[in-house]
């Protein structure tokens, strides 16, 4: 049976350095859920589809190869402008969701990552995480980050996205974003990765034990 990782949290919080490092030391599968959105909203957008038609939107989710998640291509701004416009959309929703489910099988253990991974798409998971940060340290983050890709970037707009995408993952009515009650907090505003990785760590080693 498959030892399922599920991390959540807003974004830039860094629960996808801290998934990708937790699957890398464990040897498990890793799956960032949010590129499941993104690669549908990349589909309709070179097909030349409409963004705003659950029917089709919900035929290319049901599609999608998961074996083919290029996060560089699909980390693209207009990109994630798309998908979060597919995202509220409870068929494609559904459809991912089941897509996940189906990746968490992966033996010997899967590590995923998202807005509802513990609450909606593995509740199940013997470890579940919530990695936050404030507002403000998850923008300056951003910030820095497109900064030193060489794109241009004022920090007070960053921080009103950053805000504006909180607002639409909590306030969804399907799936909103959340802890599942059960999860273990990681609040990472003034905690390196490092140690949150070692939290993190500590929490698996137990869990695996008692497995």
């Amino acid at each position: 049976m498959s030892f399922i990782i599920a991390i959540d949290g807003p974004a830039a919080a860094g629960k996808g350095t801290l998934a990708r490092r937790i699957a890398e030391t464990y040897g498990f599968h890793h799956l960032d859920t949010g590129l499941t959105y993104r690669a549908t909203a990349k589909a309709l957008l070179d097909a030349g589809l409409p963004l705003d038609d659950e029917a089709v939107a919900e035929k290319v989710a049901l599609e999608l190869d998961l074996a083919g998640l290029d996060r560089t291509v699909l980390s693209r701004h207009e990109i994630g402008e798309a998908a979060s416009k597919v995202a509220v959309m409870s068929k494609v929703r559904r459809a991912l969701v089941l897509a996940q489910q189906r990746f968490a099988t992966k033996e010997p253990g899967a590590v995923l990552d998202g807005r509802d991974i513990g609450t909606v798409v593995c509740p199940e998971a013997p470890v579940k995480l919530y990695v936050t940060a404030s507002a403000e340290v998850r923008a300056r983050r951003r910030h820095d980050e497109m900064i030193a890709a060489g794109n241009a970037a004022d920090y007070e707009t960053v921080l009103s996205d950053v805000k504006k995408r909180d607002e639409r993952d909590m306030g969804r009515a399907d799936s909103p974003l959340k802890p599942a009650e059960d999860a273990h907090l990681l609040d990472t505003s003034e905690m390196s990765i490092e140690a949150a990785f070692q939290a993190a760590r500590h929490l698996i080693d137990a869990a695996l034990k008692r497995n």
